[in-house]
C-alpha cells in the first residue's frame, strides 16, 4: 500500500508517523513544498529573539530521524494536481520537471497561509516585501527573511500589525533584540481570543516593557519614506498618523491553504477550508486532509475554523490511522491556547458567553483572583481568571486565566480544558483529586476556588459581586 502525505509540518508528519507505526509494509511518501520538515513553526519567535540560537534546533525530528522510519521524503516538492480518478499526485520537483506518485490512500495537510490585508502596499504588483523589510512571518524561510533584515539592516524599530499570538510574541522577541515596537490592533484590545479584562492586563504587561500598544488602530497604508518606512494609520475615532519605522511586521492571522483539495473537487466549508468528517476523510474517495487546512469540529460549537498545532497533530494521526484502514475519530477540540508575554502567562479553553449564545446556552462568568500556591510560602504570584458555566445545566464551559509565567497557568488551563472535554459540571471540578503542598499549591486549587465562586453566584446576575472565602481571593461576576 502507498500512502502519500502532502505536506511536511504536522498534520502531514503526524500521518506518515501513524502508518508507519501501525503498518510498517506501507510504503509512505511525504511532499515538502519546501526543505524543512517537522520543523516547529510556533518556535520561529523564540530563534527570533536569540533563545534558540541555533535555527535547527527547531526541528521536532531532523531528516535522518524521519527516514529512519522508513517514510520517504520528497524535499522541495511542490503538490500540483490530485487526479482523483486515477488516485494519482501530479508534482513539481526541485529541478523543475514534473513526475506523477500513485497512491492508495492520500493525506492533504497543506495548512494555512498569512493573511496579507488589503492594504496600500502590501498587495499587488507594487507590494512591499522582506526586501523592504516588510515581512509575514509563518515559515522557516519567512524566518530567515525576518532575521537577514535584523542582521544585514540592524533596525532600531519596527511596527508590528496585529495583536493576536503570533503577534505578541513577536513583539517580545523584537524587545530582547533591541527595537523599539509599536504594536497595531484594530480591535479594543490585545488578544482578542480573550475576554477584554484578561487582554488589557496583557497589554498593560506589554507596556511594562517598552512596547507602544496602539488598539483601536486601522492600517491604511504602508509605503517608502525619505528615512525608512511609513506606516499610515488611523484610530476608529478618526484621527491619523504617520509612523516612521525601520521594519514593519503584518501578524493579522491565517486563512486555510485548501485550493489544491478545492481543485480536485473536495467540497469547501467554515472559511473555505476543506470539509471532513470525524475520521478525517474528505468528500474525495480515498482523500483524508487534517490541520490547519480542514474545518474542525469543537466539542462546543461544532464546526469551526480553528488553525492550532496541537489539533493538527492529533488529526494528523487519526487520518493516517484510517488511510491504512483504522477506525478512529477525531474527538474534537476546545480551543485551549495560552501564550507568554515576557513575564505574563494568559490562557483560555472552551467558550466565553457570546459564544456560548451563539448556540443555544445560558452562561453567566464570574471573576476570580487567587494565589497560585500558599501566600505564606514565598514567591507567590496572584492569577486572574474567569469561569464560564451555563446556567441551565450546571456544566463548565469555559475558563480563562492570566499570571505570572511561574504560577503554572498552562498547566491549570490543562485541568480545565480536561474537565470540559469530560462534560463536568462546575461544582464537580471541586472533586477532582488536585495535589497539594505550600511551595506549588493550595488544598482548594485557585481554579477550584474559581469555580466555587460560579457556584455561589448561581443566582447573581451581571454586576452582582460574589466574594469566596478562598486564600484571600475575590470575585465578581461582570
Amino acid at each position: 500500500m502507498h500512502v502519500i502525505a502532502i505536506g511536511g509540518s504536522d498534520a502531514g508528519i503526524s500521518a506518515a508517523l501513524r502508518v508507519r507505526e501501525l503498518d510498517p509494509s506501507a510504503e509512505v511518501t511525504v511532499v515538502v513544498a519546501d526543505r524543512y520538515p517537522n520543523f516547529s513553526i510556533c518556535g520561529i519567535p523564540y530563534h527570533v529573539s536569540g533563545d534558540v540560537p541555533d535555527w535547527r534546533s527547531l526541528a521536532h525530528r531532523t531528516i535522518a530521524d524521519l527516514e529512519s522510519t522508513g517514510m520517504g521524503l520528497r524535499l522541495a516538492t511542490v503538490a500540483r494536481r490530485i487526479d482523483v480518478a486515477d488516485r494519482t499526485l501530479l508534482a513539481a520537483r526541485p529541478d523543475g520537471n514534473e513526475e506523477v506518485l500513485a497512491y492508495d490512500a492520500l493525506v492533504v495537510g497543506t495548512g494555512a497561509v498569512p493573511i496579507r490585508p488589503p492594504i496600500d502596499g502590501l498587495v499587488g504588483p507594487e507590494a512591499l516585501g522582506p526586501d523592504d523589510g516588510v515581512h509575514l512571518l509563518h515559515s522557516m524561510d519567512d524566518a530567515f527573511a525576518v532575521m537577514r533584515t535584523l542582521v544585514e539592516k540592524r533596525p532600531s524599530s519596527a511596527v508590528i500589525v496585529g495583536a493576536g499570538y503570533v503577534g505578541l510574541e513577536m513583539a517580545e522577541a523584537l524587545v530582547a533584540r533591541g527595537l523599539a515596537v509599536i504594536q497595531l490592533e484594530q480591535l479594543p484590545e490585545v488578544l482578542p481570543t480573550v475576554d477584554p479584562v484578561i487582554g488589557a492586563l496583557v497589554h498593560e504587561e506589554l507596556a511594562r516593557h517598552g512596547v507602544d500598544v496602539r488598539t483601536s488602530t486601522v492600517v491604511d497604508a504602508v509605503g517608502r519614506g525619505s528615512e525608512g518606512l511609513e506606516v499610515q494609520a488611523r484610530s476608529t475615532g478618526g484621527s491619523r498618523e504617520c509612523l516612521r519605522t525601520d521594519m514593519v511586521l503584518i501578524a493579522a492571522g491565517v486563512r486555510p491553504d485548501a485550493a489544491l483539495a478545492a481543485q480536485a473537487g473536495a467540497e469547501l466549508g467554515v472559511r473555505g477550508a476543506i470539509v471532513v468528517d470525524r475520521a478525517m476523510r474528505t468528500s474525495l474517495p480515498g482523500v483524508f486532509a487534517a490541520g490547519d487546512c480542514v474545518v474542525t469540529r469543537h466539542r462546543l460549537l461544532g464546526d469551526t475554523y480553528l488553525p492550532l498545532g496541537t489539533t493538527a497533530h492529533k488529526q494528523g494521526r487519526v487520518a493516517g490511522e484510517n488511510a491504512v484502514g483504522g477506525s478512529r475519530s477525531f474527538a474534537g477540540s476546545l480551543g485551549t491556547q495560552v501564550v507568554k508575554v515576557f513575564d505574563l502567562v494568559a490562557a483560555r479553553t472552551g467558550l466565553r458567553d457570546a459564544e456560548a449564545e451563539t448556540v443555544g446556552l445560558d452562561p453567566r462568568t464570574v471573576e476570580l483572583e487567587g494565589d497560585d500556591h500558599k501566600a505564606y510560602y514565598p514567591g507567590s504570584h496572584r492569577v486572574r481568571m474567569r469561569v464560564t458555566g451555563d446556567v441551565g445545566s450546571g456544566r463548565l464551559l469555559g475558563v480563562q486565566l492570566v499570571g505570572h509565567r511561574h504560577a503554572e497557568v498552562a498547566k491549570r488551563i490543562d485541568t480545565a480544558a480536561t474537565a470540559i472535554f469530560a462534560g463536568l459540571r462546575v461544582d464537580e471540578v471541586s472533586d477532582l483529586d488536585l495535589s497539594y503542598t505550600p511551595p506549588l499549591g493550595s488544598p482548594w486549587d485557585v481554579l477550584q476556588a474559581g469555580t466555587q465562586a460560579w457556584g455561589r453566584g448561581s443566582a447573581a446576575t451581571s454586576g452582582d459581586a460574589v466574594r469566596p472565602s478562598v486564600d484571600g481571593g475575590r470575585a465578581t461576576a461582570p
